[in-house]
């Protein structure tokens, strides 16, 4: 029998926060069976957003996002736990995507091919992806230790598993999963946005990091736009950008040079980073999974 994987996602006041949700969305349409999106309670029409795809595969759920589960984005979780339930009982896989991740098409066939690869091996619960986080425009990538490099992104659907923290990875009982790492990356664009629009986001999304009325609000008045000067270390993006991201790309409407030049660390940590660079691996890193 053919291996059947749901696709799931959160999404929130998507047009407000300037989230290329549709763009992540379409990027995995291919690859799954179904895709399960979950609208929260937005101040826009994130839902005729998500209904402009028009695609059979898209089932859509709604839900309201509790701000008393704000401490470390606690909500994330809890929400992509919600959605999750929702995916068909069928399905083999559940692939999770969030509003800023996208999968560049070249990478559709290595997830398929994972996916049925690993089906019948039940003691691999999750498939983890590779990353490449874009900063401040989508020139510029990431490249230090403040990036984490790999997460999981497919998990076996069996009860469980749950969302970890703040939804970045997921827990089988409080245990980490075991995972294969795959040949595919997930291209995270939530940091490129304007200076205006990147506050615009950081103060929406606030609500639900910080317990503090006052310290948001203190948060919030401290800049009229977000500073993109407040990195460690940058390089030159040189490949290609998914299709589906071509048009939002091509409307982008700010101009922001940085310097990438020079790296702003510690010793030990421009130690760790010259090996890693020189390698491929990072030693010490924190990893939310079990490679096996």
């Amino acid at each position: 029998m053919a291996v059947k994987i749901s696709g799931f996602t959160i999404v929130r006041n998507a047009i407000k926060n300037d989230y290329p949700a549709v763009e992540s969305i379409t990027s995995i349409l291919p690859v799954v069976d179904e895709m399960i999106v979950s609208i929260g309670n937005s101040d826009d029409d994130t839902e005729g957003l998500i209904r402009s795809i028009n695609s059979p595969k898209i089932k859509i759920v709604h839900s309201v996002w509790d701000p008393a589960l704000r401490q470390g984005g606690r909500v994330l979780a809890v929400e992509t736990d919600k959605a999750r339930q929702h995916i068909s009982a069928d399905s083999d896989w559940a692939f999770y995507i969030q509003a800023d991740e996208v999968v560049h098409e070249k990478y559709h066939s290595a997830i398929r091919q994972a996916a049925e690869q690993y089906k019948d091996n039940t003691n691999v619960e999750g498939l983890v992806f590779k990353y490449t986080h874009f900063y401040g425009t989508y020139d510029y990538i990431g490249d230090s230790r403040r990036w984490y490099h790999q997460e999981i992104r497919i998990i076996r659907n069996i009860p469980g598993i749950s969302s970890f923290r703040d939804a970045q990875g997921f827990r089988r009982d409080e245990k980490r999963l075991n995972c294969k790492l795959i040949d595919a990356y997930i291209y995270h664009y939530g940091w490129v946005k304007s200076p205006l629009q990147m506050k615009i986001k950081c103060d929406s999304m606030s609500e639900f990091w910080y317990e503090d009325g006052e310290e948001r609000q203190k948060l919030i008045e401290s800049r009229d736009v977000f500073n993109f000067s407040d990195f460690d270390s940058l390089q030159e993006f040189t490949g290609s950008h998914p299709v589906v991201m071509q048009e939002r790309i091509r409307k982008a409407n700010w101009n922001l040079k940085l310097d990438i030049s020079k790296k702003k660390f510690s010793f030990i940590y421009w130690l760790l980073y010259r090996y890693e660079k020189i390698t491929g691996i990072r030693p010490f890193a924190f990893r939310n999974y079990n490679l096996i």
